[in-house]
């Protein structure tokens, strides 16, 4: 939510205090920042100083370890005071000082609820994003445009926040470019469907892309690597250009389809393991749910003399995919667990509840998997009830004796009824087809394991991806 301030404001040059200020405690620097804007007038040194203070609460918090009571009440009123401090430049029509103070009130450094959570406080924050906007400040007029479209601190508006948008882009925001253009190309925003006009503000868009808005680069990639209608041209090397370039940028999409043109050999690209697995993990650091699954496959096979299979990784990755309610990393945690991949033992009950979820998402494989289990629940269940009826037959002691010992008719003990769910995957496992690893990983070697452990990973390895 918060614009990134530059590193240059924690810069302690605004001071001016001789060579010796490098040597100075934080709070000492802190202080002597302020007394010398005490001594000015310029908005702008005073709007820096504002920044300076929430910036320094900010990176006080994240490496405070234990937050003390008395940590807490110093970050408290640096953010108090900064607040104080934007709200007399903002008076005096700072548009920075403007947008920065609605930043802090979106964000929510300014408000706590009864659970002790920040909550944004949209509405003051939005009249400072429009006091701000009308003195042409970029950010200011994209937020503001976002607020009237998500009806944020005032009523939805399409048309105003059509107007806020185009103004920002006539500032050169490329968020704003590239929300324009896909209103343009799918008729949002009130807006008809105009593609050729939604491409020129997508190409305009990634032509001022930065770290925080690469959106456009991608989505120029997707376009070109199909071709629309007649106005925009199939080109898979252009499309390959685009991906890297966001990439560059950290944009996780396009690091995934990175990886999977690597894996698979697609847009042209030569098969390269390493640069797969390279693109997967850069996505998969920004908690994108495909490239952490995607990882799982890599490391179940490995790569020779690169990569040695990890059945342990395999399932550090599938979990942190799963975690993210992707529905096969799911469907895999359960196989891994049920068959005692990547985890020290097997264990089924844990199995079935990730085999839950995976079908509660719609993952089809996971009921296949759930219906023996249930079977044998039922069974169970109907051997219990007719044990009980026997055994209230029995009218004395012997006659239960009998009964429990009768071999037609076996009863269910502690010992006994792990067998049968054991037995039940068993059976379940060796009834289930037996495909070979996927063509695409013929070139690695899994002979080192054993026999089973080899059959248990080539299922996942051909059941768990698809191109």
């Amino acid at each position: 939510m918060f614009k990134d301030v530059n590193e240059k404001l924690l810069d302690h040059s605004h001071l001016k205090p001789g060579q010796n200020a490098s040597l100075l405690s934080y709070d000492k620097t802190i202080h002597m920042y302020r007394e010398n804007v005490k001594k000015t007038n310029d908005l702008n040194i005073q709007c820096d100083f504002a920044i300076f203070l929430v910036e320094a609460a900010k990176r006080s918090n994240r490496s405070s370890i234990s937050r003390n009571d008395d940590k807490r009440v110093t970050i408290h009123k640096y953010i108090v005071e900064a607040e104080k401090l934007l709200k007399q430049v903002a008076m005096r029509g700072h548009s920075e000082g403007q947008y920065y103070l609605a930043n802090m009130y979106a964000a929510g450094l300014l408000k706590i609820n009864n659970n002790n959570q920040h909550v944004g406080d949209f509405d003051k924050a939005f009249p400072l994003f429009v006091q701000s906007a009308k003195k042409h400040h970029p950010d200011a007029a994209y937020r503001t445009a976002k607020c009237y479209e998500d009806g944020l601190g005032t009523r939805k508006d399409k048309a105003k926040a059509f107007q806020y948008y185009r103004k920002a882009a006539t500032l050169n925001h490329p968020g704003a470019m590239y929300r324009l253009g896909l209103a343009e190309m799918k008729g949002e925003l009130s807006l008809s469907r105009n593609v050729r006009d939604g491409h020129k503000w997508l190409k305009r868009s990634a032509e001022a892309a930065t770290a925080q808005y690469p959106h456009a680069i991608h989505e120029l990639a997707l376009l070109h690597e199909k071709g629309l209608e007649s106005v925009i041209f199939q080109d898979h090397k252009y499309a390959l250009t685009l991906y890297h370039e966001a990439a560059v940028l950290g944009y996780a999409p396009s690091a995934y389809r990175l990886g999977c043109c690597y894996e698979f050999g697609k847009l042209g690209c030569t098969i390269d393991p390493v640069l797969s697995i390279h693109y997967y993990s850069l996505a998969a650091e920004q908690q994108h749910p495909e490239a952490c699954f995607a990882l799982t496959a890599w490391h179940l096979v490995g790569i020779p003399k690169v990569l040695l299979p990890s059945d342990g990784q395999a399932y550090f990755w599938a979990l942190r995919a799963a975690q993210m309610e992707l529905p096969k990393a799911e469907y895999a945690v359960g196989y891994f667990l049920e068959m005692g991949i990547g985890v020290p033992t097997k264990d089924v009950d844990a199995a079935m509840v990730w085999y839950q979820k995976a079908a509660e998402h719609g993952e089809k494989r996971a009921l296949q998997r759930l219906q023996p289990f249930n079977d044998n629940k039922k069974k169970q269940q109907r051997k219990s009830t007719k044990y009980e009826k026997r055994k209230s037959y029995s009218g004395t002691s012997s006659s239960y004796v009998s009964a429990s010992t009768d071999t037609s008719f076996p009863t269910m003990t502690a010992s006994s009824a792990p067998n049968i769910v054991v037995n039940s995957v068993n059976s379940a496992q060796a009834t289930m087809n037996k495909p070979t690893i996927s063509k695409r990983r013929s070139f690695i070697s899994i002979s080192s394991r054993s026999n089973s452990q080899s059959s248990f990973i080539q299922k996942a390895s051909s059941l768990f991806r698809s191109k």
